[in-house]
């Protein structure tokens, strides 16, 4: 097992906090001055060989399992594929358990952050085993978090039958912050874009997309915050062309084999010397930090867990979750299409690892199925032009940008849920046309005490009055309130260790008319729109749309603040039946971290947020 994970062990935990690339310029000056040349320069003539997702087959036994609840249950035609959301902690960990537990030819991963701690130890133990009995296993990472702990999550490339790849690598030395904090700087725009797709695909027959990372933070199990995230399960004909977005990512230029970036001993005295820091740091009594230490740590910033001790009770709350009966698990049947940025969004790098330039938009893969309903948009788009629908471009430069594409075809409803929400002008005008032409316009986000990353707020408070002016309905995420999981339908009230914990939006979700259901990794911000790939499914489902409107509609009445203008002035109207009051100033937060943002917002342009 390559992260400990033994019941008898005490060894706190050092995961890097991973600032947003601007907030590294706060620390750049020590980091100047603590450089000692460590860092080496990416490797080059590296050797990537090609793989790709096998074909789908009933003869494995999630294969099967597919084909037969597909024959069983499916009336929307040969083209649909099963969703299950996954709103909890234990259905979203028990899918991915289930997954790498039934897993018989393939397992891919790919993701923007795993975090070496309890959860995913418990996870990622269970695909060793997976590929100690055959399975091949491809893990994909983005290389913003792969250094202190987390970088011992780059052992799994050492295990038989596992390849792991770090996509847009840093360079600098693993073990030392400040080293790869500086060489970022020389090379800012790249290192601020990101890969931050979420895929988790067993046999190219099923799998789990959305926004989770993989971390306690992310399953219930952090000790003092946790994300309210969601993401759904996919079983059918949409996992292939998943597995094709993968595939693309897997072979580009940009993922570089973890062989060519660090070796298994150099791994190995990296954690070596973090054991013995720790030791030294915990004292005599052997217990990790101390209380005194935990409680000044940092808050954690864009959307990743502080680092702290790894306590019994994590271990075993991870190792008590169960894996999703597959055979049983309610799935909705529906029609849906895969759309995601081109690798080729984040520029590649030459020899001095510095960014090349761009030559050409990468522009958006998607499936035939999604040129077809672009095609018919566009024609409907044309038939409506004489009520003010206006017809989108024939093709999409984003993940974003096709979404934003798509508020055009609202003509009743549409509800947003994005935690980092900093909308620009097409938004904005998207926003303000959809309810010029009757359509009610639902936001929720997160409130500035909800948020991880306060300086995200800015680019989302600078607008919050137009928007609201403009007839849009804005809500914020209350961030400790004792209902708020009940309230979202995630079930708080059965899980005591929850009760007083920090709780922060991670989800991103969109649904349209009731009728059309839309999840991945994606924020409806500039970073994801420019920086960052991404990752989305659209799916044609009244089922799927209300299942989610019912969860949020809940989470808006009784789990968020509703922000209107009264008399010019900004309030926040608590939830009905609340304890709360209503409040005209940031709820829960102090007057310093207000003037603070009020300060720096004429600073931070909405891209670098």
């Amino acid at each position: 097992m390559f992260i400990d994970t033994a019941p008898s062990s005490a060894n706190p935990v050092h995961a890097l906090p991973a600032p947003r690339p601007l907030r590294w310029f706060a620390g750049l000056a020590i980091a100047t001055a603590m450089l000692t040349g460590c860092a080496t320069k990416l490797p080059t003539q590296v050797e990537r060989p090609m793989s790709h997702a096998v074909s789908p087959s009933a003869s494995t036994t999630l294969g099967a399992l597919t084909y037969q609840r597909k024959q069983a249950e499916n009336k929307a035609g040969a083209e649909a594929s099963g969703f299950q959301i996954l709103a909890g902690a234990q259905a979203a960990y028990g899918a991915r358990l289930a997954l790498v537990q039934g897993a018989q030819k393939t397992l891919d991963l790919q993701y923007y952050a795993i975090h070496a701690d309890a959860s995913t130890a418990r996870l990622l133990d269970a695909v060793v085993k997976a590929a100690r009995r055959g399975v091949r296993v491809r893990v994909l990472l983005d290389d913003f978090h792969g250094t202190g702990r987390n970088a011992q999550v780059m052992r799994l490339a050492f295990e038989p039958n596992i390849e792991m790849r770090m996509f847009n690598p840093l360079m600098g030395s693993r073990d030392s912050p400040f080293s790869r904090m500086w060489y970022a700087a020389t090379d800012f725009q790249r290192a601020q874009q990101r890969m931050h797709n979420k895929l988790f695909l067993a046999d190219n027959v099923m799998g789990v997309m959305g926004g989770r990372n993989l971390g306690d933070s992310y399953f219930d199990n952090d000790d003092s915050s946790n994300f309210l995230d969601t993401d759904v399960l996919i079983l059918g004909p949409v996992v292939k062309d998943l597995s094709r977005s993968f595939d693309r990512y897997w072979n580009n230029e940009r993922a570089y084999p973890v062989q060519s970036l660090i070796s298994k001993d150099q791994l190995l005295a990296m954690q070596l010397a973090s054991q013995a820091g720790d030791a030294a740091g915990a004292g005599n009594n052997g217990a990790g930090l101390s209380a005194s230490a935990s409680s000044t740590r940092p808050m954690p910033p864009d959307g990743e867990p502080r680092g702290g001790s790894i306590s019994t009770e994590q271990r075993t709350r991870a190792w008590d979750m169960q894996a999703l009966d597959l055979r049983t698990t309610p799935l909705v049947w529906a029609r849906a299409v895969m759309i995601a940025d081109e690798p080729s969004k984040i520029p590649a790098v030459d020899s001095d690892g510095k960014s090349e330039a761009m030559t050409t938009a990468p522009g958006v893969m998607e499936s035939q199925a999604l040129r077809q309903l672009r095609l018919r948009s566009a024609q409907a788009a044309s038939r409506a032009s004489t009520s003010g629908v206006r017809q989108p471009p024939p093709a999409a430069d984003s993940v974003v940008d096709g979404l934003i594409h798509l508020l055009a075809y609202a003509k009743k409803d549409l509800l947003v849920v994005s935690p980092y929400f900093v909308p620009n002008e097409d938004m904005r005008s998207a926003f303000k046309a959809a309810v010029e032409r009757g359509v009610r316009v639902r936001i929720l986000t997160n409130s500035l005490s909800s948020n991880d990353a306060p300086i995200a707020h800015v680019g989302y408070a600078r607008y919050r009055e137009e928007l609201l002016r403009s007839g849009v309905d804005l809500y914020e995420l209350i961030s400790d309130d004792s209902t708020l999981r009940a309230a979202f339908g995630v079930g708080s009230g059965q899980n005591s260790f929850l009760e007083g914990k920090r709780i922060m939006l991670h989800g991103k979700i969109l649904v349209l008319d009731g009728q059309l259901f839309v999840t991945g990794s994606m924020n409806l911000d500039e970073r994801s729109k420019l920086q960052n790939t991404e990752i989305a499914v659209l799916v044609r489902s009244r089922e799927l749309s209300r299942q989610a409107t019912d969860m949020i509609e809940r989470g808006l009445q009784s789990g968020a603040w509703h922000v209107v203008l009264q008399d010019g002035r900004l309030v926040w109207k608590a939830p009905q039946g609340s304890q709360l009051q209503d409040e005209t100033t940031e709820p829960d937060t102090s007057l310093p971290l207000r003037l603070m943002l009020k300060i720096i917002s004429p600073f931070t342009p909405d891209s670098m947020l």
